[in-house]
């Protein structure tokens, strides 16, 4: 099975990635965690809340769902988050395993945020590197007896 289509120009979403990815420059979890902590970047989880709930959150990071993405970080957009401060933000785009971030670090330069980027290995890599995160939502538990 091949990669490419000759005859519609058509590629795999593997080449595709691939190519997505050749313009990035892609940040392991130890450089996004000291951009970030030097103020050089924000760092944004668009994982959905399932995974958060169930894994936690990394400190500081903004919460945008992936549909909302573009709508929340246009410097020019009307929905756009207090954080969309320019073009010129630096952005790493955190997603669960490093996929979907890249594709939607690369829908943000063509938004103009020519910056944009996204952690290597996504929350899965900065949890194994042991860095910061906030512990999951604690689990409801019932009232005891006579309360």
């Amino acid at each position: 099975m091949s990669d490419a289509n000759s005859t519609t120009g058509a590629v795999s979403v593997d080449v595709h990635l691939e190519r997505v990815r050749s313009g990035l420059d892609r940040l392991a979890p130890e450089d996004a965690h000291a951009a970030a902590g030097a103020g050089d970047a924000l760092l944004v989880d668009i994982r959905y809340a399932a995974l958060r709930d169930r894994d936690g959150l990394i400190p500081g990071a903004l919460v945008v769902e992936r549909n909302e993405l573009e709508w929340r970080l246009d410097p020019l957009g009307s929905h756009r988050a207090a954080e969309a401060t320019g073009h010129d933000l630096r952005v790493v785009v955190v997603c669960n395993e490093g996929y979907a971030s890249s594709l939607a670090a690369e829908s943000l330069h063509r938004l103009g945020l020519r910056r944009a980027t996204d952690l290597v290995g996504g929350f899965q890599a900065w949890r194994a590197a042991g860095l910061p995160v906030t512990g999951p939502a604690e689990p409801l538990t019932a009232a005891p007896d006579g309360g």
